[in-house]
């Protein structure tokens, strides 16, 4: 993966910062056609797109029917990152959603793909139950609003940002824009 390679050859730390994409998704989701309906969008151009661009990556990658909410995963996520191995579950829910279409908004498929990763369900359902890190995510929203940003993925390094899936050369001139040190 990009991140990974960057991580290779950069001195960098690498921070996920949570996006409200579509917050006023249901929690049932909607259809895909819903979410875009009376917009200039074609979604077999888009799907195509971002197929071959997951391609590139090594990547799995399926055409959705729905879209789900996912502020429960990303607080899920911001939880697992303070378990040893809850990195894990980044890749578990990219998977879910990306790959499987499940509604990552669903306590029940969090919990399943947290069992799946090997961290405490018993811990994560606390976690989901009381909204432990509610507020983790709120800063997450309110530092990518603060940053202008309106899609994911974005990567904001030194002031400086990429938006969207870009390759691998893209992300390595923002390394080299910014002046991040290499490996020896």
């Amino acid at each position: 993966m990009r991140i990974e390679k960057l991580k290779q050859k950069f001195d960098i730390e690498v921070k996920l910062v949570h996006f409200p994409l579509h917050p006023d998704t249901p929690n049932e989701g909607r259809s895909m056609a819903e979410l875009f309906a009376g917009r200039d969008y074609d979604p077999e151009a888009s799907y195509n797109r971002m197929k071959g661009l997951m391609d590139q990556e090594g990547l799995p990658y399926s055409k959705r029917t729905h879209t789900y909410n996912s502020r429960l995963a990303q607080e899920l996520g911001a939880w697992a990152e303070t378990q040893p191995g809850g990195e894990a579950i980044h890749d578990a829910l990219y998977t879910a959603y990306f790959v499987d279409g499940k509604n990552v908004g669903d306590t029940d498929v969090l919990l399943g793909i947290v069992e799946a990763v090997g961290l405490p369900v018993d811990e994560a359902k606390v976690v989901l139950e009381e909204r432990s890190f509610e507020k983790t995510v709120d800063a997450d929203w309110a530092k990518s609003r603060d940053y202008g940003v309106t899609g994911v993925p974005t990567f904001v390094a030194g002031g400086y940002g990429v938006v969207g899936a870009q390759p691998y050369e893209a992300l390595e001139q923002l390394m080299n824009e910014i002046g991040a040190p290499e490996r020896s």
